[in-house]
């Protein structure tokens, strides 16, 4: 599986999720940066001029989506505690503390630069 969010700035934004997950990408071209977010799914990176080529007049053009969170990625991780800290450190933009959920998750919500929403969570045991 691969999921691509749609960037303003591909060097901005490769920056940023490396510094967040604390890896390089295992692909970084002009026009794509990849990370491996487990065996079977990457995430990529890929410029709105980019997308706006293939997507042709059919759709309204990426850039006007900036800012506007336009997905999630929920993330299950080990340590909660410890991706909270860690992004709260590298200054990335708070949406909400850690919290049970009523999902039966414990969660906390970031944004990337292009207002991606990033959720960190672990299984609540009960």
């Amino acid at each position: 599986m691969q999921i691509i969010l749609y960037v303003d700035k591909q060097e901005t934004s490769t920056h940023f999720y490396q510094k967040l997950f604390r890896c390089e990408p295992g692909l970084n071209v002009q026009g794509m940066t990849e990370f491996s977010l487990s065996d079977n799914c990457k995430l990529g990176l890929m410029p709105n001029k980019g997308i706006a080529k293939i997507l042709a007049k059919q759709t309204p053009h990426p850039n006007l989506g900036n800012g506007i969170p336009r997905c999630e990625l929920y993330l299950y991780v080990d340590d909660l505690q410890f991706e909270f800290e860690h992004a709260s450190r590298l200054g990335v933009k708070q949406i909400s503390p850690i919290a049970n959920r009523d999902w039966g998750d414990r969660a906390c919500y970031f944004a990337d630069p292009d207002g991606h929403i990033i959720a960190f969570a672990e299984k609540i045991i009960e």
